[in-house]
């Protein structure tokens, strides 16, 4: 038989394992993380986990690290570098309303805020995303307090909305009514 006849081996990243894992979170929790199960799901054996992991601690905590990172380089970043005040509001809504695999993590992760490796993640996302949409009310015009209680009011609508959505199953709701629905969002909370 010749050498060249073998099925190439799959070569994968911890970055590789940290997007299954955050999958696996996605779809059934944190509880569900499992290396064998993962292997599996990956096409490869528990060999190549251990590779880039010494525990599935270490993997949960690269993966919850890599979705906050995420959050902060794709989305914070991008809109804090829009020289339009008014106009990172909307575009704030208008992007994050479609990215589905991160809200599902994070909703995921809110039913997990028992986990020892989940909370300070957590936390720290909050606590970013607060500051974040309180700067950006204070740039559009907002005095202090007003920018502080419209980024709880907004950050409330979305945690709301995740939970109704991933965790209840409500609202079942069509892709028109749901941009509707971010049309509404933005009227409503950004200032005028």
């Amino acid at each position: 038989m010749n050498a060249s006849a073998k099925p190439e081996r799959t070569r994968l990243s911890a970055e590789d394992w940290e997007d299954a894992a955050l999958r696996l979170i996605a779809d059934q929790g944190v509880g569900a993380l499992a290396v064998e199960a993962l292997a599996r799901q990956l096409g490869v054996t528990k060999g190549s986990f251990y590779w880039h992991f010494r525990t599935r601690e270490a993997l949960l905590q690269a993966a919850l690290e890599r979705w906050e990172q995420y959050g902060e380089k794709e989305v914070i970043s991008q809109i804090e570098a829009m020289p339009d005040a008014l106009g990172r509001l909307p575009e704030l809504f208008r992007r994050v309303a479609h990215e589905i695999a991160p809200h599902r993590v994070y909703a995921a992760l809110l039913k997990a805020l028992d986990h020892p490796q989940v909370v300070p993640v957590m936390a720290r996302v909050s606590q970013r995303r607060m500051e974040f949409l309180t700067n950006i009310y204070r740039e559009a015009g907002l005095v202090p307090e007003e920018a502080l209680n419209r980024a709880r009011l907004t950050y409330a609508a979305y945690v709301g909305f995740l939970q109704l959505n991933f965790t209840l199953g409500l609202p079942r709701i069509s892709h028109e009514e749901f941009d509707a629905y971010v049309e509404h969002m933005i009227r409503t909370l950004t200032p005028r």
